[in-house]
């Protein structure tokens, strides 16, 4: 799986975590399940996208979700993204909606969030597989060991980044981050389920943009095109 991730950065800082244990009992896992014809998402050659699409040098925030879109052809390794093929999942709507109350910017058409993702925005779930129609199926396997780890390298070993945490499952891993070197917005998880209950009227993109304007690094352009 090691040759799936090849940014050379992240490769550096997370090629020890393919020589432990719990790794080799997750890729038999996945391996399993494959052979038993689950389907698995995302495809494997694209399940370190966030990775792959977002440098480690050039990491300034982290937005963390769950787990993988469990529906056909919506996964594609960056948290709540989907090609713009794809219908635009409720989640992302609110997140949308949340961004055009914000920044007044006009709600895309579409919901591929490679734009971000170029620009230093890590889009990390806390899980990176999932089965069809299967939400969490793929949880304490193995996977939240690895993106803790992920997150420990950027905590450490970089400043000033900020970490946007929607929903309970991302907030469990404001653990490893060092709040006295990075910002941490917490708030309920966009889905139709919490929006309502805190999420809508945080402004976390301006928020973050404030930060990282304020240690001198350059914004991110959140408009979608």
């Amino acid at each position: 799986m090691f040759e799936y991730l090849t940014e050379a950065g992240w490769r550096a800082q997370l090629s020890s975590e393919f020589t432990q244990v719990y790794m080799t009992e997750l890729v038999t896992f996945l391996a399993d399940r494959a052979n038993a014809r689950a389907q698995i998402y995302p495809p494997a050659q694209t399940v370190f996208a966030a990775f792959n699409q977002t440098p480690f040098a050039k990491t300034k925030l982290v937005i963390l979700g769950q787990d993988p879109y469990h529906g056909p052809g919506q996964a594609k390794g960056l948290s709540f993204s989907v090609a713009p093929s794809i219908a635009i999942p409720p989640s992302l709507r609110n997140i949308y909606t949340e961004l055009e109350s914000d920044l007044g910017i006009a709600r895309p058409n579409h919901g591929n969030l490679a734009a971000w993702a170029g620009q230093g925005v890590l889009l990390l779930n806390a899980c990176l597989t999932v089965e069809d129609g299967n939400a969490g199926s793929h949880s304490n396997r193995g996977w939240e060991r690895f993106t803790d780890a992920a997150i420990t390298q950027l905590t450490q070993n970089r400043v000033h980044l900020v970490f946007i945490l929607w929903g309970r499952k991302a907030q469990e891993k404001g653990a490893h981050i060092d709040r006295s070197k990075h910002l941490v917005i917490e708030t309920p998880h966009p889905s139709p389920l919490s929006a309502h209950k805190g999420f809508f009227g945080t402004k976390p993109f301006s928020r973050a943009n404030d930060y990282l304007h304020s240690h001198n690094i350059a914004p991110i352009d959140w408009a979608i095109r």
